[in-house]
Order: structure tokens, then C-alpha cells, then sequence
């Protein structure tokens, strides 16, 4: 089929889920009534919510957006506010930021709490986040496998002070540390320990929303030997022993927050134009983001296709112009932008050449072991891989075209919408559990239909 670029396919991008996230959270601590705008609609953010609700955050639909009435920094279970011995019930479902970012908070709270959740969150490891906390004196009891959810977590509240936090798992724990020490009785100085940092970005979205709402941590970075104060616009390298955050007690105040586009879930839409004959447009993204899933747009250009900028009539957000071009492989450091493996696992297996993807090990402990799946999948359309320590080396083959492939989703969103790639090859994709999208992007399939469709 020849390109046809006089016609243009012009999608949206949802709303950031980590941010709605952070939004959510940092609101419900605040004193006041916040406005949140543009809140992401997904299955995650709706165990956030929940959770938030069963601390005692209030919450009201409006025309304007979601109304926050926050906890001014006070959380306390039914055991601390009751003298029970039960404790309060957290139900994260299978969302990791929930569960990660709601930990820490609770346990700069007062009482018992008990966090639980669904599938594989109950294989999904908490001991460094508890190593960490131990230091506060607070302890867990693990209800079923040492080390992940369910647990009953029993706090007196943070004591500040120091804290190590291990980032080789998640960026998640040093994240929910900084909520939790807003609230601490003293200032909290957190170091990062450990080998390695990953998804440091989603750490820089966290400090972000916590500076929009008046309260945000000092940055220091060890500098010939001292500690040098850093904005967070300034962080480029991140090394483990030479990073420290300064949080110091105080309140969150509410506002009007809008959260903007997500770049995670407008990866599958931006790889569609890489794939599709017609230019694709995807609105509704910040070009000046912090989201470090912007990647997308440098790895679409350094495989080949073509990502421009373009304004907005009205000021609204800009929007990103991808056009195909013929797709080469290429050898990525991923470790600061892991849930766009799938996606560009895709991208990679149609390209010409062999591609290498290195530095996400931490794969392997997510909705599902990302890394098998995706080598799994590949293998279905001849794809030939070679799992590493840390990554996957993909080997492209000829795909047989005009064939129907079934596909193994493994309950994870972010392998179903990667895997819809397939159908700009010339196949036809059949998932076994195209619904689970709605974890983090319910209008997937609306938009999937106009690229599909034109």
C-alpha cells in the first residue's frame, strides 16, 4: 500500500497514571480542598482512590474535576483512633504504585494496617521498603510470603532522622519515603544505597507534584567531597551513595492541579505512526515533561522514523508528528524508562538488524516477568530472542503475512497494547485478555480503532 500522507490520523493521549498517582496522594495529605483535573479514569487509580477513602480522605465528582478534601498530614487507623486491635484494611488491588507509595505513607501514620492486594502483587517484593522503615520503628508481619504483600504493617509514626533506601527494585520506595517524611516529627535525610538506580524519572515526577503543592525536599549531590545543593531541573546523573534527600515536616497545601498527558500509554500510539503508512498525530503530551517514558520520541528517532513538534492552535498542550521510515535496530540502556520495553520490543522485531535492550533486570518483578513474556510473544510470529541478565537481545525475522497469531497477554495492560502492534504488520492479533488495558488506559481499544480503521 502506497502512504498516503494527505491523510493524517490524529489521536489522544490519556492522562498521566503516575501522576494521577501523586496527585491523588499528595492531595489527600494536604490541608484543604484540592481540585485535580484531568484525572486518569483506570483501574489502578481507582484502587488509589479507594485506599485514600478508607483512610478518610474525602472525595467529590464535579464538572470542574475530582474535589480532594485532605487529611492535613494526620493519618491514623481504626486501631490508633478505636484502641482495636484490627487493623485497617488497604485493598491496592494489582497496582505497585499503590501499593509502594501508600506503604510508606501509612507508616509515618499511627495504628495497624494490613495491605493486600491481587494476582501477582502478592509476589511482588516489599523488603526493602520494610528495611528502610524498620529504621522508623515500624513492623511488619507477612501474611503469606516473606517479603511481599498481604502484611499487617503496625506504626508509631516516623521518627526522622536518616534513611537507606535500596532503588535497584523500584524507584517506588524512595517515592513513598519522601511522602511519609513530610510528616515525620523531625527532618528525614534519605540516602540512596545500593548498586544501581532505575526509573529514576518517576522519582523527579514525585518530587515534582510535592513542589506544586508547597512542600518539596532539598536535593543533594556529593560533589568533591560535599554536599552540594541541586534543583531538581539540574539532576542528570544519579549514582547510589552520592544522593541524599532532605525532607523536613510540614504540611502539603491544596490547589488546583491538572495532570497532564502520559507518555507510557502514548507509546503504543507513537509507535503506531513508526508502523502505519499515514502520519499518525498524537495530542495532548508536554514536551517539557518530566516523565522519563518521553524517551519514546528519542528511541522512535535513533530506530529511524521521523517525530516532530508541532504546535497547538489555542495554547492548548503541543503534539508529536510520527512518520514511517524504514526501522534499523539498535542497543538501548533502558533502566530509566522499563514499561516502554514492550513497546519497543515490538518496534525492534520489525525492524532490520538485531537489537539489544540492558539495564531492566527489575523487569522480571512486574505484572508479569516482563521479559519472559515479551520473548514468549515474539517467538509466536518467528521472532527469535535471547533472554540476558539484565535485558533481551531480539533477532528479527520475516513475518508471514496475512496469517492470525493468538497472543498470551499474562494479565498485563502494558503487553496487550504493545502487542496490538502487530496488526500494522500485516497480521491478525487475537489477545487472550484484550480487557486488561483497563488498568491504566480503559479507552485503549477507542483509539486503537482509528489507527486500525483508517
Amino acid at each position: 500500500m502506497s502512504k498516503r500522507k494527505d491523510r493524517v490520523i490524529h489521536l489522544n493521549a490519556p492522562s498521566s497514571k503516575s501522576i494521577s498517582h501523586r496527585a491523588l496522594m499528595v492531595a489527600g495529605l494536604a490541608v484543604g480542598e484540592s481540585l485535580i483535573t484531568n484525572l486518569l479514569a483506570s483501574e489502578d487509580i481507582a484502587w488509589t482512590r479507594a485506599c485514600l477513602e478508607k483512610l478518610g480522605v474525602g472525595f467529590e465528582d464535579t464538572e470542574d474535576g475530582l474535589k480532594v478534601k485532605g487529611l492535613g498530614g494526620k493519618i491514623a487507623s481504626a486501631a490508633s483512633a478505636q484502641a482495636s486491635t484490627e487493623p485497617l484494611v488497604l485493598n491496592v488491588g494489582e497496582s505497585g504504585t499503590t501499593c509502594r507509595l501508600l506503604t510508606a505513607i501509612v507508616a509515618a501514620g499511627q495504628g495497624s494496617f494490613q495491605i493486600q492486594g491481587q494476582g501477582r502483587m502478592h509476589e511482588r517484593p516489599i523488603d526493602a521498603l520494610e528495611l528502610a522503615l524498620k529504621e522508623q520503628g515500624v513492623t511488619f508481619f507477612y501474611l503469606q510470603n516473606a517479603g511481599c504483600p498481604p502484611f499487617i504493617l503496625h506504626t508509631g509514626g516516623f521518627r526522622g532522622g536518616k534513611i537507606e533506601i535500596s532503588m535497584e527494585q523500584s524507584s517506588q520506595f524512595l517515592s513513598g519515603l519522601l511522602l511519609g517524611a513530610s510528616m515525620a516529627k523531625e527532618r528525614t535525610v534519605i540516602t540512596v544505597s545500593g548498586r544501581k538506580i532505575v526509573s529514576w524519572p518517576y522519582v523527579g515526577l514525585t518530587i515534582k507534584v510535592m513542589q506544586e503543592f508547597g512542600l518539596g525536599p532539598e536535593i543533594e549531590i556529593l560533589e568533591n567531597g560535599t554536599w552540594q545543593t541541586k534543583p531538581l531541573d539540574e539532576i542528570d546523573e544519579i549514582v547510589p551513595g552520592r544522593i541524599r534527600f532532605i525532607v523536613t515536616p510540614g504540611r502539603f497545601l491544596a490547589r488546583t492541579f491538572n495532570v497532564e498527558g502520559d507518555y507510557s500509554n502514548a507509546s503504543y500510539l507513537l509507535a503506531a505512526g513508526a508502523l502505519k503508512d499515514e502520519p499518525v498525530v498524537v495530542h495532548n503530551l508536554n514536551p517539557d515533561s518530566l516523565q522519563g517514558d518521553k524517551e519514546i520520541l528519542n528511541i522512535l528517532s535513533k530506530m529511524g522514523a521521523r517525530v516532530t513538534w508541532q504546535d497547538e492552535a489555542g495554547g492548548d498542550p503541543a503534539r508529536v508528528l510520527v512518520e514511517k521510515q524504514r526501522l534499523h535496530g539498535v542497543q538501548l540502556d533502558m533502566g530509566s524508562c522499563p514499561d516502554l520495553v514492550p513497546t519497543v520490543a515490538v518496534l525492534m522485531a520489525l525492524a532490520d538488524g538485531p537489537s539489544r535492550i540492558t539495564n531492566v533486570a527489575h523487569l522480571r518483578i512486574k505484572e508479569s516477568d516482563r521479559l519472559q513474556a515479551v520473548s514468549n510473544e515474539l517467538a509466536r510470529v518467528g521472532c527469535k530472542t535471547r533472554l540476558l541478565e539484565d535485558g533481551i537481545e531480539i533477532f528479527p525475522q520475516k513475518i508471514p503475512q496475512g496469517q492470525s497469531f493468538f497472543f498470551k497477554t499474562y494479565n498485563d495492560h502494558r503487553l496487550a497494547m504493545s502487542l496490538s502492534l502487530f496488526q500494522l504488520a500485516g497480521i491478525d492479533v487475537n489477545l487472550d485478555n484484550p480487557a486488561c488495558v483497563a488498568k491504566s488506559f480503559p479507552g485503549f481499544w477507542q483509539e486503537w480503532a482509528k489507527v486500525v480503521n483508517e
